[in-house]
């Protein structure tokens, strides 16, 4: 019994031991261990500009700004907080002289697979006045991925909805089954979804959701009014005091609110909203469910 049993065994728990070891390195790789691919490079486009002899114009704006808005440089933000739906919602009106003001910023300055950081963390490393999470890219293998003008990734996340914010700063949605990353003139894409407002129409019904998530939901969105003149819009919600929105009625508050096209990012957990050196909205996606969730990239204005 002993011979029969001696060897098969031995073999058996050899690849045992190497199948476990081999799973757990997949899983690591694919969704702990950091995959630095690329280091960012700044590579907003040069904007066309108009020399002159009026030294007013080399001079910095003065800055003025209160816990609900900031004015200078080149940028206005009017931060509003509303009740909706038995849920608390921020709307931020952003207003600015030309589209260099709105940029993209990953973790860590690069690009790749988990890596990761708060939205408070990258937003500060950028200086930025107003940030909001992204889509976290680094969480799926596909998706367009453009920022600042890079083209990262071209490969299509099925039928997924892009936001793609050419170099004018206007918005517009395409279907990413059906387009070529490399053939769009864009500053950024960003790949989540779904559209929410196109031509000031809602885009989505009632019973649009993201995957298998919750009806009620945190929520990020951003959407364009007019030229340079952006809303973004951050709820609440999985808290005692706020339940959240569904996409409908995310739709819905861009649309009351004049959005013209209006574009749904990773929420949940990773919703953030940072404004003027601070977290403005209670998060849910840390440790212990109370705190910031590290992701990706953000969107913000400087």
């Amino acid at each position: 019994m002993k011979k029969f049993f001696k060897r098969p065994f031995r073999w058996a728990i050899v690849y045992s031991i190497f199948l476990l070891a081999s799973t757990s390195f997949i899983l690591l790789k694919a969704f702990v261990l950091p995959d630095r691919q690329i280091v960012a490079t700044t590579t907003q486009t040069t904007q066309t500009t108009t020399t002159t002899t009026d030294t007013s114009t080399t001079e910095s704006e003065e800055v003025v700004q209160t816990d609900t808005s900031y004015s200078g440089n080149g940028l206005t933000i009017s931060l509003t907080e509303q009740r909706i739906d038995d849920t608390t919602v921020y709307l931020v009106d952003v207003q600015t002289d030309d589209p260099s003001h709105l940029l993209t910023a990953l973790a860590d300055n690069s690009y790749g697979r988990n890596i990761k950081e708060t939205t408070s963390t990258i937003a500060k490393a950028n200086d930025a006045v107003l940030a909001i999470n992204g889509d976290f890219y680094g969480f799926r293998s596909t998706g367009f991925v453009v920022r600042n003008g890079t083209l990262y990734r071209d490969s299509a996340n099925g039928d997924t909805d892009a936001l793609v914010i050419d170099k004018n700063g206007d918005f517009s949605i395409v279907n990413e089954a059906t387009t070529d990353a490399n053939t769009l003139d864009a500053q950024q894409v960003l790949s989540f979804g779904p559209a929410l407002v196109e031509s000031g129409s809602i885009v989505v019904d009632e019973n649009s959701e993201v995957g298998q998530s919750a009806a009620s939901n945190p929520r990020t969105a951003i959407g364009q009014i007019g030229t340079n003149h952006y809303l973004i819009v951050v709820s609440e919600g999985r808290t005692d005091d706020s339940q959240g929105l569904s996409l409908y009625q995310l739709a819905q508050v861009m649309q009351d609110n004049g959005v013209q096209t209006g574009y749904n990012l990773d929420g949940g957990g990773s919703t953030t909203l940072y404004f003027n050196g601070k977290v403005v909205n209670q998060t849910v996606g840390g440790s212990g469910q109370s705190s910031e969730r590290a992701v990706s990239d953000i969107v913000y204005f400087k």
